[in-house]
């Protein structure tokens, strides 16, 4: 199940305070100051994780906390810093502040950390503040207080590629059909309520991350249904395979289908529409064999493509001519690399 939005509370721990501790020995009175510094506080810290692919974890136990550091102690014992929290995300992932609004990281590499809150700085102990005319110090610092921070995480998934086209073009069959992804798959409209990812495994080690977004209707852009939620996938895929059901069972028209689809992506921004695309015609096998040169051909020419050129033809559901898709996407995806949106927040320091 992929859960893309996820509120969490974080609290970092707080410094430990110094100690203002005197030596005391026999026959010696005031010894000295022999107060050790409190210990940081650990903080908490977001990491990237590639086999993470939803929110689900964090948004079942919201409320992460790293520990508090300790006080120092007299014989100049130092106070043990407290442990950081660290906590796995998927990458793709966006933390805002929830009260600002502000973006604090956006999460995209494997292994990439950020602070999310850092702990508090241990105190000082009375060793720090002898000198020669103040020889027993009593001062000494507090530890520094504990951060707490709501946070508000969105997932957009990164993908090689991203399928996109009307209910029931085949989306979620085309996902089984190349990958061993598991979606919904039924003869009716909307069976798939939210993103899936499959891994397709090509010849030479190859492999593609491809996201099944959810149908599109009309009016997406502004929010129809679940536009937002769905439209937001696609805008870190690499390109997009746009599939077109060949003979919809509504007997709507190809053609007008992928120009409504098109529409909305470019309503919803200028640069997914601007994605490589791949044009291709699922359920070929539902055409008797007859008509199939002559619906293809017809649909070449209103797509707009060139004389002699075609989209690509496959079958989900018989399977067929899936390695030819599949390299194509290949071919597709490697020519255009993704960018780095790991720009954002304080790294933290390796553990």
């Amino acid at each position: 199940m992929l859960v893309d939005h996820a509120v969490i509370f974080v609290r970092s721990g707080r410094g430990g305070d110094g100690s203002p501790s005197l030596r005391r020995e026999k026959f010696v009175p005031k010894g000295g100051p022999d107060g050790g510094d409190g210990g940081d506080g650990g903080s908490v810290i977001l990491e990237g994780d590639p086999h993470l692919d939803t929110l689900i974890g964090l948004a079942h136990l919201p409320h992460r906390r790293a520990e508090h550091g300790e006080n120092g102690s007299g014989s100049r014992c130092y106070g043990r810093d407290g442990a950081d929290c660290v906590v796995k995300v998927p990458l793709g992932t966006l933390v805002f502040d929830d009260e600002s609004g502000e973006l604090v990281a956006d999460i995209s590499r494997p292994g990439q950390r950020v602070v999310a809150a850092a702990g508090g700085r241990g105190g000082l102990g009375n060793l720090h503040f002898k000198s020669a005319t103040h020889q027993t110090p009593r001062e000494f610092t507090p530890g520094g207080a504990a951060v707490e921070r709501t946070l508000r995480l969105e997932l957009k998934l990164i993908a090689d590629i991203g399928l996109v086209g009307k209910p029931n073009a085949g989306k979620s069959t085309l996902l089984r059909a190349i990958s061993r992804a598991t979606p919904k798959v039924a003869d009716y409209p909307f069976t798939t309520l939210s993103p899936q990812v499959g891994v397709a495994e090509l010849s030479d080690d190859r492999r593609l991350i491809v996201a099944d977004i959810p149908g599109l209707i009309e009016g997406a852009a502004e929010g129809a249904g679940l536009g937002h939620d769905f439209l937001k996938h696609i805008e870190r895929t690499r390109a997009i395979v746009h599939l077109l059901d060949i003979a919809p069972l509504d007997e709507s028209d190809p053609v007008a289908n992928y120009r409504a689809i098109r529409q909305e992506l470019f309503e919803y921004s200028a640069e997914l529409a601007e994605k490589p695309e791949l044009i291709v015609l699922n359920k070929i096998d539902l055409v008797p064999a007859e008509d199939r040169e002559k619906r293809v051909e017809r649909l070449a020419g209103a797509l707009g493509f060139p004389k002699g050129e075609r989209p690509l033809v496959v079958s989900g559901g018989a399977r067929e001519n899936m390695p030819g898709l599949l390299e194509a996407c290949w071919t597709l995806a490697d020519k255009h690399a993704r960018p780095d949106w790991s720009t954002t927040g304080t790294v933290a320091p390796d553990a």
